[in-house]
């Protein structure tokens, strides 16, 4: 037996250092961080993967973009005439809205989906700081 181990472990030193490589300080930091924060993490680990896209939090107005995020929310907005599909869509930096105008739902466009948008970042008000995206091309991403 070794000193390697935590004080009342009483194991070969190997198994305390193989415990320690399987990342035993990861897990413990896995249960004191608070699941959103976790789960923010781990939608910008997908979304950097994807590649070729812009964190939303970086965003600039009247921008040509493309973003990848998960949908949070899906609503119809009433409007004169016709209504809207809104889409909530983070990324784990931030969120943007996505607006088709016409449509009252999107097949594939629910919460919990991941998808790609491509268009123009426009603010949701002048001088804001929240941005939307109106009538953008999307893709949808099959889960993994």
């Amino acid at each position: 037996l070794n000193q390697a181990c935590p004080a009342g472990v009483r194991a070969p030193s190997s198994t305390c250092a193989n415990i320690e490589s399987m990342g035993l300080r990861s897990f413990a930091k896995r249960l004191s961080t608070p699941i959103a924060q976790l789960d923010a993490e781990k939608l910008r680990a997908f979304c950097v993967e994807h590649g070729h896209t812009i964190p939303i939090s970086e965003l600039q107005p009247r921008s040509e973009v493309t973003v990848v995020g998960e949908i949070s929310s899906v609503r119809i907005v009433p409007m004169d005439g016709s209504p809207w599909l809104e889409a909530t869509i983070s990324d784990g930096t931030n969120s943007i809205v996505a607006m088709w105008t016409g449509r009252r739902a999107i097949a594939g466009v629910v919460p919990g989906r991941r998808l790609a948008l491509s268009g123009r970042v426009i603010p949701v008000r002048p001088g804001g700081h929240r941005m939307k995206l109106m009538n953008p091309a999307y893709e949808l991403i099959a889960k993994s």
